[in-house]
């Protein structure tokens, strides 16, 4: 009788599994018809590339991110590395005169670099992972305005010594921002693409993503059970910094010059892309395919209400309004009874 009296609960039980499960994909798909139906431009492949260029370095940074989060760890300082990118690639070109095969690899390698003084000073000093970047922020933030005077860098600007820049922009380098595939799919959807679906392999498909899970989940264990949890969580941060510096390219190359305040927003939408990315599939932890599917979810919905006129005052709101409701169905509502 036991038996017989719960099983009706199972089916209710299952379906709410499922709707938390896909409940953002559904969501997702509503926007789209809904926005389609208010204007029929909204869907016109023009438009929804426009809105995957627009999230592309959003969700770069978020993988980024996220691979920190799944060590346990966290990184503040992306937005700045991003924006350190922007600065130190236009003064590669404009000023040292550098191609643009070389001005890649040394943004990359500074990135690169950035994280492995991050990951050194919380797996070696032991600073808490949130001061340390969040340190590492502030300090970039205002080195990248030193060599300038805190001046935007583009060709033939005066430096502060007087001299005039010699330098330009790199044809080839503007093509990873501004160029298409067949003249259809933009560069930073490409690499978007190939960066989620690279890190999507590393974390779900190989040892080492599980290693890198298994540290986000018990550090103590993880070590107990012989992985290397110090050198893992340090290149998780060299990881993210390389992404963001990756996204400081693609916005160099999209904007064509060195401006101050690139990337101010790009550490509150890349955190938010990883958080919303934790109701996705109803993993409740840090994932690739989240933290994509969530940068994707923001700009479709504010690409929409922009093109309804919304005030552009609103948009900050909306993303918050964004971010408590997917946390809220992740933790709270999405609760599973015990």
């Amino acid at each position: 009788m036991t038996d017989h009296a719960a099983s009706p609960s199972k089916p209710a039980s299952t379906f709410a599994e499922t709707a938390r499960k896909y409940a953002l994909f559904v969501l997702l798909a509503l926007m789209l018809v809904g926005f389609w139906s208010a204007q029929p431009a909204f869907i016109n492949s023009a438009n929804l590339f426009s809105i995957l260029q627009a999230v592309s370095v959003v969700a770069i940074l978020g993988v980024g991110v996220s691979i920190t989060m799944s060590a346990g760890g966290f990184d503040l300082s992306v937005g700045s590395v991003a924006a350190s990118s922007v600065m130190a690639a236009s003064y590669a070109m404009v000023v040292l005169q550098m191609n643009a095969a070389e001005t890649l690899a040394l943004v990359l390698l500074m990135g690169a670099m950035i994280g492995l003084v991050n990951g050194l000073l919380i797996v070696r000093v032991g600073v808490p992972d949130l001061l340390a970047t969040l340190s590492t922020m502030f300090l970039l933030a205002g080195l990248q305005l030193i060599p300038t005077g805190g001046r935007s860098i583009t060709a033939g600007m005066m430096l502060p010594n007087g001299t005039t820049a010699a330098g330009a922009y790199d044809p080839a380098f503007l093509i990873l921002g501004r160029g298409r595939l067949f003249d259809t799919v933009p560069y930073p959807v490409i690499v978007m693409a190939v960066v989620a679906l690279l890190a999507w392999f590393l974390m779900e498909r190989t040892r080492w993503g599980r290693v890198f899970y298994a540290i986000g989940g018990n550090e103590t264990a993880a070590h107990l059970a012989g992985a290397p949890t110090k050198a893992y969580r340090l290149w998780a941060y060299v990881l993210s910094g390389t992404l963001a510096s990756l996204g400081g390219l693609i916005v160099a190359s999209r904007v064509g010059r060195g401006d101050v305040s690139a990337g101010n927003s790009l550490l509150l939408d890349s955190v938010a892309a990883a958080l919303i990315g934790f109701a996705v599939l109803d993993k409740r932890r840090p994932h690739v395919l989240g933290t994509v599917l969530g940068a994707i979810f923001v700009g479709v919905l504010l690409n929409g209400l922009t093109m309804l006129n919304a005030p552009y005052y609103t948009q900050d709101f909306v993303k918050g309004v964004v971010l408590v409701g997917a946390l809220a169905l992740t933790f709270g509502l999405g609760k599973k009874k015990r």
